[in-house]
């Protein structure tokens, strides 16, 4: 099966901002506004899918955008989050689709049964 994503030439990549407890909220804020963070990152062209703060870990973000475009969020976080947040990073694809037709296949072999 192929994803929305594959098809468009579209890219997910879920991002973990981990917190640097070693530094209090202001710190970090501080850190995020000398380095432009919420005007810089993500780049242009990068849809938010979703953006969270996970107590104790920090921030989850999810981006779509064009594959040609991973180099510049790669720079980006270099260049805005380094230093402020440990970054990790995960290839994402959405699984909501996918488990809608299988609970509709579910539903059908008990129905069958």
């Amino acid at each position: 099966m192929t994803t929305p994503q594959a098809d468009d030439g579209q890219l997910m990549l879920t991002v973990l901002l981990r917190h640097d407890q070693s530094q209090h909220l202001e710190q970090i804020q501080s850190s995020l506004e000398e380095r432009d963070w919420w005007h810089g990152f993500p780049p242009e062209g990068c849809e938010i899918v979703s953006w969270v703060v996970a107590m104790g870990i920090g921030q989850i973000v999810t981006l779509r955008f064009p594959a040609e475009r991973l180099a510049a969020v790669n720079v980006e976080l270099e260049r805005r989050a380094w230093g402020v947040f440990e970054t990790d990073f995960y290839p994402t694809y959405d699984f909501l689709p996918v488990r809608e037709r299988l609970t509709r296949e579910a539903d059908e072999r008990r129905e069958r049964a």
